[in-house]
């Protein structure tokens, strides 16, 4: 549990670790569960519905304006947006 809790940069204290072992238990048998379900004969999908993309063309039209995009930005430099480092 520390290492998941470490990698998802959560801080749990150990009530809450003891009870997501717990949980966690239970998935883990849920999936056991479902590997004892007969699934031969099933096509394997993607989707559970038929589903599929919509494309467009890729062809040139309106555009925003950059003071447009930059109207609503919590943060600008040099007409262009800035966001929070993400990776370390």
């Amino acid at each position: 549990m520390d290492l998941i809790s470490s990698l998802a940069r959560l801080e749990l204290s150990e009530d809450e670790k003891s009870k997501l072992v717990g949980q966690m238990g239970n998935i883990l048998k849920y999936f056991d569960k479902l590997k004892q379900v007969d699934v031969s004969g099933v096509e394997p999908m993607a989707h559970a519905s038929p589903i599929c993309n919509v494309w467009r063309d890729d062809s040139p039209g309106e555009n925003f304006t950059i003071a447009e995009v930059l109207l609503n930005a919590p943060e600008e430099s040099d007409n262009q947006l800035v966001v929070p480092k993400i990776v370390d």
